[in-house]
C-alpha cells in the first residue's frame, strides 16, 4: 500500500537513486560505526546504509512508517526509536568505547533549525553529521561575515562546528517534489570551540541580528556600551552581519564576567 506523505510531517522523499548514491559516498558508512538516522521515511537511504553498517538506529515520527520500518527489516539490525527528533535524548544511543555516534537524515524543513540546535547540545558526543536540509537553511548555516545570509544560526552553529556544503539536490529528486532546491551538508563538530555560555551567546547574537539594518552599537544598546564594544574589538558602526563568530563570543564572555 503506498504511503501519503502528511504535510504535517513536512514529509518529501527522496527518490532519485544517482542522488541517493552520492549522499551515500559522502558520509561514507562503515561497519562499525555507531550511526542514528534521522526521518527514514520508506527507507530508501536506510537500506542503502544497512548494506554497510552493522547495526542503524533511526528516529521516526509516523507511526505508518515506524510499522512499514518493523515489517522490512531485522530487528537485530535496525534499532527504531518510535519518537519525536526534537525530543529524542540522542545521548541515550549506545556507542562502543572510543568511538562517536555519525548523525544523517533528511530533515523536515518545518523543524531543521530547532533540530539542528537540539543536535548541538551532543556534538562533543559526535563525530559527523550530514542532512539533507532546505539549500537555504545550507546557506545561512555556512555564510560567512559579509553575505546578506550571515546570521544568527551562522554564528550559533560556526561556533560548534565546522560546515560544508556538498552539493545541491534539485525538487525533482523527491516525491513529492518540494518547491525549493535541497543541500547536503556536512557538520563536523570542533575539538575545541571557544569558551563560552551558549545562553549568553545565544542573548547577544539574537539581540544583534534582531534588527539587521542598524549598526551593532544601537542593535546591542542596554547590553553594551559603545566603550565595551571596543574593548571587544568591534567598531560600533558595523552592522550584525560583518561581525565574525569570534567577536560574539567575546562580548558573552564579556557578558559572562560582568555577571560574576
Amino acid at each position: 500500500m503506498k504511503h501519503i506523505p502528511r504535510k504535517r510531517f513536512g514529509q518529501n522523499f527522496l527518490t532519485d537513486g544517482q542522488v541517493l548514491d552520492d549522499i551515500i559516498s559522502a558520509i561514507a558508512p562503515a561497519a562499525d560505526d555507531a550511526m542514528v538516522e534521522i526521518g527514514p521515511g520508506l527507507a530508501a537511504m536506510t537500506a542503502l546504509i544497512l548494506q554497510e553498517v552493522r547495526h542503524l538506529h533511526v528516529v521516526e515520527l509516523d507511526r505508518d512508517l515506524v510499522v512499514r520500518l518493523q515489517k522490512r527489516f531485522d530487528p537485530a539490525k535496525l534499532t527504531i526509536h518510535s519518537a519525536d527528533a526534537l525530543k529524542f535524548d540522542f545521548g541515550s544511543i549506545p556507542v562502543p568505547q572510543g568511538r562517536k555516534l555519525r548523525v544523517v537524515g533528511n530533515l523536515p524543513y518545518n523543524i531543521s533549525s530547532p533540530l539542528l540546535f537540539h543536535l548541538a547540545s551532543i556534538a562533543p558526543q559526535v563525530a559527523d553529521q550530514h542532512f539533507m536540509l532546505q539549500k537555504e537553511v545550507v546557506e545561512r548555516m555556512v555564510a560567512e561575515p559579509g553575505s546578506k545570509t550571515y546570521g544568527r544560526l551562522s554564528v550559533m552553529l560556526q561556533w560548534r562546528y565546522r560546515m560544508d556544503l556538498l552539493f545541491v539536490v534539485p525538487p525533482t529528486a523527491f516525491d513529492p517534489p518540494p518547491k525549493v532546491d535541497s543541500a547536503i551538508v556536512r557538520m563536523i563538530p570542533l575539538a575545541q570551540p571557544l569558551a563560552c555560555d551558549q545562553a549568553l551567546l545565544e542573548q547577544v547574537v539574537t539581540k544583534a541580528f534582531s534588527q539587521r539594518r542598524k549598526v551593532i552599537r544601537n542593535c546591542l544598546a542596554g547590553l553594551f556600551s559603545e566603550e565595551q564594544l571596543v574593548q571587544a574589538g568591534i567598531d560600533p558602526q558595523l552592522r550584525p552581519e560583518t561581525i565574525p563568530m569570534e567577536q560574539y563570543v567575546a562580548l558573552a564572555n564579556q557578558l559572562q564576567a560582568r555577571q560574576s
